[in-house]
């Protein structure tokens, strides 16, 4: 595409398309997208409408698209096409800095984070001026660039609070540190002062404040791998500087907005992570200044209010408090019990308490309420920050706050007792209290895996849980239904077999609760308690102990699917797909009904797939019934074509590009069912399998190979004989494959399909021209993989064609190529090869070469000498024993 203003023009219109809610509308112009987005000069003409346009709008969403482009083709895949020429790769590296540091903020932010997806790949190797050109920005006292620079800093360092440690990455901090790091410094103390030279001015405060957020966070970055020198060097300078801000108070700093931190709250909150990285990992280096901060934050708990806004800064004050008391340095700080007390009555009790921002959330929020209370993503909530806090506690002094907790849990209980419907808070943060105090160690598989011996479980649960989940009334007090609900699912593991079958029922009725929460909460306990295995490692609830509910189990389940805001609720669909696992058999009955229900349900999400999640789970069902009723009668694939066909024909015509993967896989599943030969219908969709865009996917690769070798494999013959001029289109794709490294296998996989099933006469005048390309890659390009996926392929052409057969096409290549590769690849590498079929595969290869070759066979003395030496044949031999006796 040229840089031509028809060709901008071109550009604005289908990126305005895009926007367009229409789906008509939309998706032909995201293919157009698409199918430029390898042209040269594509990306340059959306940085110029993004520099040029007079449309706000569009400028953003060039920007957008800028991004995501990036995203998609910057990294450079080894053995795959570069995706963006070298020549806008310069141009765009010479010219985004600058545009991103002149451009708005929201389009700022746009820029800067795809300057840091190019960093991650680029920095510092093939753009070592990048530093450099930022840091040169500090000077010019413009704080919308300072902020830019900043700004793409972080998004360009943050990653290493998470890589892990390597020498190149050592490198590459050390490099930035020598860099960056004092001029940070110097920065940060400027902004300090400019802070008070402009102490009354607002504006000017917010501009700065934004800039000491971001260098706080930097501070951060490059601290979080090591301490380096220079800022344990300039440590009193950083620290003096946190610590007088932790400990502001500027009034015009404060915000109204009740839910929306403020720049001082985020500022805050950013210097408590700080002041926690360096207590949990530099503690001696740290350890004179620890006693101000704990002091500074324990005033800040104390003094913050309940506000929404405030929740990260006092979750990252209380996570501070949780990293101090568990480091062994600290313990003194904690012994005593007025202090234990103090830190139990002020902090951790308070905010445990369900506010009315939580029960807000719980009614109008609720797929944020459960991702952050079931998920884990709560790290930043109030009471997870608690909850770390008493965990932290417990590991030096459980005896003492288990002591302290007891009580405040039966105060809790005994006002819940007096009026239930005035004080059920109260209840719910004695739950919280027994559930923080009693979890020592957790996992996502298991639930609770340790837990206090000081707390009685199963006591708990039959005194105060229990009454909850029987009471008659499904949507009276939801939140306390799904506190215990919570309460079974996560201690699952430490409760008796006996009560966990008790639930079930209950938690079944609670399928049909009208709060999204319970409902959602009561089908991933169900899915939690069907995933556990006892003893003898088969599954804790059998089939059989299930049965009696089997009925009620499905209807709710699917029902739930009906209920408002849980279409398409990913916790029922998973448990929908679990308890097909578990039921199997039991569950055929009812399959030929809950099909009707799944297809309607594809169609439905397949218009607009959003969640996907629940779009996995709902194919997985998919493949479950199709597996579980085929397996008890093979012939009622046919039903279950008829079902499903005309749902995937519309996902097929309508390129929906998150389920053609799901789709070939199925379609694979139901074609390797069946026991007659291929259907036309099947043989419609052979041509438009081997189109070149399909392939161009990643995700379809794996799901495409896996349907061409059921096709191979059901009908070959068919292929041979209706469309043998498709057979060139199934090599072209098998050559595309084995030149990647990344799906060298995959062609294999087809290879060796494609000489299992299709007949011989056929592959004769190709046979040669495959070994050339083999040979080919295995000169220019060998890995480990590739080497054991040839002589699997190898061996099996062998047991095919016979080794007679296999020498002729090796010698037909090269004289004497034969022995040679017996020698160099098969005898020195055949031990690699892993699989029982493959080495199975092996064995009988290698059986036909030994005994089914003449040169080999007779020994004659030129071929030993020349290609293949005595030990090599002994070694063949002892593998082919040892490979023999493992298989038997």
């Amino acid at each position: 595409m040229d840089l031509s203003d028809a060709n901008l023009q071109l550009l604005s219109g289908f990126l305005k398309k895009t926007l367009d809610p229409d789906p008509v509308v939309r998706r032909p112009a995201e293919k157009f997208l698409e199918s430029v987005e390898a042209s040269q000069n594509y990306p340059l003409l959306l940085l110029t409408l993004v520099e040029k346009s007079p449309d706000t709008v569009m400028k953003v969403c060039a920007s957008v698209t800028f991004k995501n482009y990036i995203k998609r083709n910057w990294r450079i895949i080894e053995d795959e096409p570069n995706k963006i020429c070298e020549a806008d790769r310069v141009a765009i590296k010479a010219n985004i800095v600058n545009l991103m540091l002149s451009s708005p903020e929201q389009i700022q932010k746009q820029l800067s984070d795809a300057i840091s997806i190019i960093g991650h790949e680029d920095f510092p190797q093939k753009w070592p001026h990048l530093l450099t050109e930022m840091i040169n920005r500090f000077q010019t006292g413009d704080f919308h660039v300072i902020n830019g620079v900043l700004r793409t800093a972080h998004s360009l360092f943050k990653r290493y609070r998470h890589e892990f440690k390597s020498n190149e990455l050592w490198t590459e901090i050390k490099l930035v540190l020598d860099t960056f790091a004092e001029p940070l410094t110097v920065l940060f103390k400027t902004t300090i002062e400019l802070c008070r030279t402009h102490a009354k001015d607002v504006n000017a405060l917010k501009v700065l404040f934004s800039s000491l957020v971001l260098i706080a966070k930097l501070f951060y970055s490059l601290n979080f791998q090591d301490l380096p020198e220079f800022f344990e060097d300039n440590m009193e300078t950083w620290m003096t500087n946190f610590h007088s801000l932790l400990t502001l108070d500027n009034k015009l700093l404060q915000t109204d907005d009740e839910e929306e931190a403020g720049l001082l709250e985020l500022l805050k909150s950013q210097i408590c992570d700080n002041a926690a990285l360096y207590a949990q990992k530099y503690d001696e280096e740290f350890q004179p200044y620890l006693p101000q901060f704990v002091t500074a934050i324990w005033n800040l708990l104390v003094t913050t209010g309940q506000e929404v806004k405030y929740d990260l800064l006092v979750s990252n004050a209380i996570q501070f408090l949780a990293s101090v008391c568990e480091r062994p340095h600290y313990k003194h700080l904690f012994e005593d019990q007025n202090t234990l007390t103090s830190i139990c009555e002020k902090v951790i009790v308070p905010n445990m308490e369900f506010r009315a921002a939580d029960e807000e959330a719980f009614e109008d929020n609720s797929e944020e309420y459960i991702r952050r209370d079931v998920e884990g993503s709560d790290i930043d909530t109030r009471r997870r920050a608690a909850c770390d806090l008493v965990r932290g506690l417990c590991k030096y002094f459980e005896g003492p706050v288990t002591a302290i907790f007891s009580g405040y849990v039966n105060s809790m209980l005994d006002q819940y007792a007096k009026n239930p419907s005035v004080n059920w808070k109260h209840k719910d943060a004695a739950i919280y209290l027994v559930t923080s105090l009693a979890s020592k160690a957790q996992t996502q598989k298991h639930g609770i895996t340790q837990a206090n011996e000081l707390v009685n479980l199963t006591d708990f649960f039959i005194n105060h849980i229990l009454s909850d989940l029987k009471s008659p009334n499904l949507n009276e007090f939801p939140v306390l239904k799904a506190d215990a609900i919570k309460y079974v699912m996560i201690f699952r593991s430490q409760l008796p077999k006996e009560q966990l079958l008790v639930s079930l029922p209950m938690l079944i009725n609670y399928l049909q609760a009208e709060s999204i929460v319970v409902h959602t909460y009561a089908a991933h306990a169900l899915e939690r308690i069907f995933t556990m295995r006892g003893p003898d490692n088969a599954t804790l609830i059998c089939s059989a102990e299930l049965a009696p509910m089997v009925e009620l189990l499905l209807t709710n389940l699917f029902k739930a699917l009906t209920l408002p805001g849980s279409s398409e609720n990913e916790y029922v669909m998973k448990a929908i797909m679990r308890s097909f696992s578990l039921l199997q058999e039991a569950v055929v009955p009812y399959v030929p009904t809950l099909i009707t229900q799944l297809t309607q349900k594809l169609l439905l999400v397949s218009k607009n797939p959003s969640k996907p999640h629940f779009n996995h789970y709902l194919f997985e069902s998919l493949c479950l019934s199709v597996r579980i009723t085929c397996k008890a009668n093979p012939t009622t694939v046919r039903s279950f074509e008829e079902a499903l066909f005309p749902v995937f024909t519309e996902i097929l015509q309508n390129d929906v590009q998150e389920f053609l993967p799901y789709v070939f896989q199925v379609m694979s599943l139901l074609l390797e069912i069946h026991t007659a030969d291929i259907s036309p219908s099947y043989m419609a969709l052979f041509p438009h399998l081997l189109q070149p865009l399909l392939w161009e996917r990643v995700g379809n690769i794996p799901p495409l190979v896996r349907l061409l070798q059921a096709f191979l494999e059901k009908g070959a013959n068919t292929i041979a004989t209706a469309a043998p001029d498709k057979i060139p289109g199934l090599l072209g794709v098998f050559q595309k494959l084995i030149a990647s490294k990344a799906n060298d296998h995959q062609g294999f996989y087809l290879l060796n399909s494609v000489i299992e099933h299709m007949p011989p006469e056929i592959m004769h005048q190709y046979k040669k021209q495959i070994f050339i390309v083999l040979f080919q890659r295995l000169q220019n390009s060998k890995t480990t993989k590739f080497v054991k996926s040839f002589l699997v392929f190898v061996n099996l052409y062998g047991v095919k064609y016979g080794a007679i057969a296999l020498q002729e096409i090796f010698d037909s290549i090269q004289p004497k190529m034969f022995g040679m590769v017996l020698e160099k690849i098969v005898v020195p590498e055949v031990q690699k090869v892993s699989g029982q079929i493959e080495k199975k595969i092996c064995a009988v290869g290698i059986t036909k070469i030994l005994t089914e070759c003449p040169y080999v066979c007779q020994g004659v003395p030129s071929m030993i000498s020349t290609s293949l030496n005595a030990e090599a044949l002994q070694y063949l031999q002892s593998y082919l024993q040892a490979a023999s006796v493992q298989l038997v």
